[in-house]
């Protein structure tokens, strides 16, 4: 019994161990380049760890107007809400019907998105690229180039896949009980999944969320080829550009400001839904 107890102990310290190294092994860059954010130019010349002598709050609003990380900013909201728009919508429907129906090409169908998870979307993009410029050709003018929504499209279909994986196994977790119940009072199969089984999967659809958000926040190859107007590029994209401006100007402030202006939105939102992304992780598996 106590040798059993001795190597509990000797797990649980070790899990410990390798929890809280990776935990600094996160939370140092982190800090370290929000520390840096606010520092000026000559505090980066002596010891990097060392706090800054004042807080310069002006890199922020530097990269702010005069780097443009405002419109940048503004872009990369569109695209990532429009993209989630158009992926719950397509999705949601597409999960619960392969998940809670019996047709025929079921099983073809599911086989197709199943497979969509091992294609790595960097070797798309110059295939859409030459195609967007065809189309571009036929019709006479460059409108699918540095069109957000077209940009947004894109990023829909590249996290469909794994989109309907993980809500098609949510939504065959859910007892049948619950739809019967809904076509006893009448209501139609659209209506049963919006009102009844949408609702009951919101644990899996805020992990989508989360996890498409990251994705499309920082998404940078798809943006950097389709985007070639500086006004229309996302957030990555100016970070990119801002980077190599200051790194040659030596305004290292104005370029970690800007690093934190793209991290935050993502250190809120998981802040924000971290309870139900656990929950929605647990489920796992896909049924039927």
């Amino acid at each position: 019994m106590k040798k059993r107890c001795s190597s509990d102990n000797l797990y649980r310290l070790f899990i410990y161990t390798v929890l809280i190294i990776m935990a600094v092994s996160v939370l140092v860059p982190v800090i370290w380049v929000m520390t840096a954010s606010v520092k000026e130019d000559g505090d980066f010349y002596g010891d990097p760890w060392r706090f800054p002598s004042s807080l310069d709050l002006e890199n922020f609003a530097e990269a702010w107007e005069s780097a443009h990380m405002g419109s940048y900013f503004l872009n990369s909201v569109t695209v990532t809400a429009l993209s989630l728009l158009i992926l719950l919508v397509t999705a949601i429907p597409a999960a619960y019907a392969l998940s809670r129906f019996s047709f025929r090409g079921r099983g073809f169908i599911r086989t197709l998105f199943m497979a969509g998870l091992f294609i790595n979307v960097s070797y798309l993009v110059v295939p859409v690229f030459l195609m967007l410029v065809d189309v571009n050709s036929l019709i006479g003018a460059p409108v699918l180039l540095n069109n957000h929504i077209v940009l947004s499209i894109i990023y829909a279909a590249t996290a469909l896949p794994f989109t309907v994986y993980l809500l098609s196994g949510y939504f065959a977790s859910l007892p049948r009980e619950y739809e019967e119940s809904a076509y006893v009072d009448g209501a139609s199969h659209p209506r049963t999944m919006l009102f009844v089984m949408a609702p009951m999967a919101r644990p899996a659809i805020i992990t989508v969320i989360l996890f498409n958000f990251l994705s499309f926040w920082n998404e940078y190859i798809i943006a950097i080829t389709l985007m070639t107007d500086d006004a229309a590029k996302t957030l990555p994209v100016g970070l990119m550009n801002l980077m190599k401006a200051q790194n040659a100007a030596a305004q290292y402030g104005r370029m970690y400001a800007g690093l934190v202006i793209v991290m935050l939105p993502t250190l809120f939102l998981y802040i924000l839904v971290q309870k139900k992304l656990t929950e929605g992780l647990s489920i796992g598996g896909v049924k039927g």
